[in-house]
C-alpha cells in the first residue's frame, strides 16, 4: 500500500510540474507525461536530469546581468546607426533585433572562406597581426593538427603583449581542457575560461540541466575582423569521429560594425562565466568605418567573389539561447522561410523541427517557392538522422527537394532567400539549437555576398543523391517504424 501511495505522488507531483512548466510545447508536454506514467520512477529521473532547460539560478543571474549591463555596441563613438533596410526586408530584422536587441547596421564586408582548413589558417593569420586583442569562443577546440595551430597563434600573440581571452564549452571541449595545450596557453598569460562548467554531475543536475551547452563559434580581433559560421576549432578529419569526415563547414570572415555585435556577445559570455569586465572595451570608438568599406564590385579575393553596394551591406547578429526568448531560434528560422517568395536553399546537419517549421518549410514548397535543402548522408548521431528521415514523406509530397551530401558530413548551417538574404552561424534545425544551446548567427541582406554563399551551396548538390518520394515510399516497415520512433524522443530530449 505505501509503495503504491509512493507510486501516485511521484507520478503526480512530476506530471504537475509537466503541466504547470512555461514555455513547452504541446507535444513536449505529451511525450514526457506518457515517459512518466509508463516509467514513474525512471521517467521522474530522466525529467530531473532532462526536462528543463535552467542553467542554474546563479548562472542565469550572471549571464543576463552581463548581457544586459554592457554598454550596447550602438553606444561606441563613431557608431553609424541603422541603415534603413528595404520596406520587404525590415520585418526579418525586426525579428532578430527583438530576439537579441542588436540593430541592423550598414558599412559591412565579408570574405567566404574557401574550406576548413582555409578558414583556420585565415584566423591564424589575422591572429599573428593582431596588436590589440584576440577573443575566441569555441564549442570545440581540438589538440589536433588546427587546433595546436590556433594555440600556438594564440600563444604568440600573447607573448607579445596582445589581450588574449579563450571561452570554450567545458563539455564540447573537455579534451583540451584537460591536456598539455590549456596548461601551455595559460602559461603563455592567455586568459582561458570554460562555459558551463559541469564539475559533479549528480550536484549539478539539482541546480539546472547538465547537457545545455554554449555551442557558438566566435572569433573577434582587434575589434576590427569577426568570425562567424560553423567552424569548430578542429581538423575537418575531426578524430573523435573520423568515420564521417570530412566535416564540411562554412565561415565568413567580416569586417565592419557588425563585429561590435559579436564583441558584445563574447563579452557577455565572458563575463556570464566569470571572466574580467569588458565594457571599457565595448566603449572604445568604432575604427575603420566607413573608410574600409568601399563599394566592391564582383571583386575576386582569393578566388571568392565579394560584392557589396556602398558603403557595404546591411548585417545584423542573432543571438539565441536558453536565457534570451524562449523559442526565438525556430522563429527566426520561420520568418525567413515564410519571406521567401521565389528561393529557399537550406543545409543543416540536423534536422529535428518542431511543428511549426516542419509546417513552414512544407507550405513554402506548396505556394511554389523553390525549395531545396540538404543534409548529410551519413549522419554522426543515428538517433537524428532516424528523426529526420521520419519528416521526409511530407517535405517531398509539398514539393520540397531533398538531397543527402555523400561526400562527408555536411556540417555547414546555411539558409539563402531569394538571392538576397542570407543566415549563417551555429544554429542547426534541431530542438538543441531551438532550446538547449547558446547560439550565434548573422543575419545578411546583400545580393553579392548571398550569391556567394548559394554557389557554394550549389557545389553540395554536386556531390549529392536526391531523395525522391518512390524511394521513401519503398522503405520496409521495420525502417520506418525505427524512424518514426526516435522521431517521438524529440520532444522529450
Amino acid at each position: 500500500m505505501m509503495f503504491m501511495s509512493l507510486h501516485i505522488v511521484v507520478a503526480a507531483v512530476v506530471m504537475a510540474h509537466i503541466l504547470l512548466r512555461p514555455h513547452r510545447q504541446p507535444e513536449s508536454r505529451a511525450a514526457w507525461l506518457v515517459l512518466v506514467l509508463t516509467l514513474p520512477y525512471a521517467g521522474a529521473l530522466a525529467y530531473l536530469f532532462l526536462g528543463q532547460t535552467n542553467v542554474g539560478r546563479r548562472r542565469v543571474e550572471r549571464l543576463k546581468a552581463a548581457f544586459h549591463t554592457l554598454p550596447p555596441p550602438s553606444q561606441a563613438p563613431g557608431w553609424p546607426g541603422a541603415p534603413q533596410a528595404p520596406n520587404r526586408h525590415e520585418a526579418l530584422f525586426a525579428v532578430g533585433r527583438s530576439i537579441s536587441g542588436y540593430t541592423p547596421v550598414g558599412g559591412n564586408t565579408a570574405r567566404l572562406m574557401e574550406d576548413s582548413n582555409a578558414a583556420i589558417d585565415a584566423m591564424i593569420a589575422d591572429i599573428d597581426a593582431a596588436t590589440d586583442h584576440v577573443h575566441l569562443l569555441f564549442y570545440i577546440w581540438l589538440a589536433d593538427r588546427n587546433g595546436t595551430k590556433m594555440a600556438e597563434a594564440v600563444q604568440r600573440a600573447a607573448r607579445r603583449g596582445v589581450a588574449c581571452r579563450i571561452l570554450v564549452d567545458d563539455l564540447g571541449s573537455r579534451d583540451l581542457v584537460r591536456g598539455p595545450l590549456w596548461r601551455d596557453m595559460a602559461a603563455a598569460g592567455v586568459e582561458a575560461r570554460r562555459a558551463l562548467v559541469i564539475g559533479n554531475p549528480l550536484k549539478r543536475a539539482l541546480t539546472g540541466r547538465i547537457d545545455l551547452r554554449n555551442h557558438r563559434k566566435i572569433a573577434v580581433i582587434d575589434n576590427r575582423i569577426t568570425y562567424c559560421g560553423s567552424q569548430n576549432c578542429a581538423d575537418p578529419d575531426f578524430l573523435p569521429k573520423a568515420k564521417f569526415a570530412p566535416w564540411v563547414d562554412v565561415l565568413l570572415r567580416f569586417e565592419g560594425p557588425v563585429v561590435r555585435q559579436n564583441q558584445h556577445l563574447f563579452a557577455s559570455d565572458w563575463m556570464g562565466n566569470g571572466g574580467s569586465d569588458l565594457a571599457s572595451l565595448l566603449r572604445r570608438p568604432l575604427e575603420h568605418f566607413p573608410e574600409e568599406c568601399e563599394t566592391r564590385q564582383n571583386e575576386e579575393i582569393d578566388g571568392n567573389s565579394l560584392a557589396a553596394s556602398a558603403p557595404g551591406f546591411t548585417a545584423q547578429v542573432v543571438a539565441t539561447g536558453p536565457t534570451f526568448r524562449n523559442s526565438a531560434m525556430p522563429e527566426m528560422f520561420e520568418t525567413l522561410i515564410y519571406a521567401a517568395k521565389r528561393s529557399l536553399f537550406v543545409t543543416t546537419p540536423y534536422y529535428v523541427p518542431d511543428a511549426a517549421m516542419q509546417a513552414a518549410l512544407c507550405a513554402c514548397a506548396n505556394r511554389g517557392v523553390d525549395t531545396t535543402i540538404v543534409f548529410p548522408a551519413r549522419n554522426d548521431d543515428f538517433a537524428v538522422a532516424a528523426a529526420s528521415r521520419s519528416y521526409y514523406a511530407d517535405l517531398l509530397d509539398a514539393g520540397v527537394r531533398i538531397f543527402e551530401y555523400e561526400a562527408g558530413l555536411l556540417h555547414a548551417k546555411t539558409l539563402t532567400v531569394d538571392g538576397e538574404i542570407a543566415l549563417i552561424g551555429s544554429a542547426n534545425m534541431d530542438r538543441r539549437s531551438f532550446d538547449l544551446n547558446y547560439e550565434n548567427n548573422i543575419l545578411v541582406e546583400d545580393a553579392g555576398l548571398t550569391a556567394t554563399l548559394r554557389a557554394r551551396q550549389e557545389t553540395y548538390l554536386a556531390q549529392s543523391r536526391q531523395i525522391l518520394s518512390e524511394e521513401v515510399a519503398s522503405w520496409t516497415i521495420w525502417r520506418r517504424l525505427w524512424n518514426n520512433t526516435l522521431a517521438i524522443v524529440g520532444p522529450v530530449l
